[in-house]
């Protein structure tokens, strides 16, 4: 696992560029797993860096929901970001992100999360 925070948060910025370049193709282009993919790696790459920052190791193999417990547990405002909606740890590899609904979604959470980090003053 990436132990390196500065990394991780650059990694967590390129894959939600990544999945922002994917949603402003034209609409019958945009591929809806790239989306959700880039979105994901961008969510659980925000938790991990934060929860490293404060001194706690994320635990190997945890789910984004798992994560998000454990940054919510060291700080309450982690409340603001809802996750309600985001299934991407249960459905992956399936056809859950295929429609426009569920890749924005994942996006959204993990714009959420940046802008989020950043008033919190964790990243620039």
């Amino acid at each position: 696992m990436e132990t390196d925070t500065p990394a991780l948060f650059d990694k967590a910025i390129q894959k939600l560029r990544e999945a922002n370049d994917e949603l402003c193709r034209p609409e019958e282009d945009v591929v809806a797993p790239v989306v959700c993919k880039n979105a994901q790696e961008a969510i659980s790459n925000y938790l991990k860096g934060y929860l490293l920052i404060k001194g706690a190791t994320p635990p190997e193999g945890a789910t984004i929901d798992q994560l998000y417990e454990k940054c919510r547990s060291i700080n309450s405002h982690f409340e603001k970001i809802n996750l309600s909606g985001f299934e991407c740890d249960v459905h992956v590899e399936s056809r859950f992100c295929k429609g426009t609904e569920s890749q924005s979604r994942c996006f959204n959470i993990a714009d959420s999360l940046d802008a989020f980090l950043r008033e919190e003053g964790i990243i620039q």
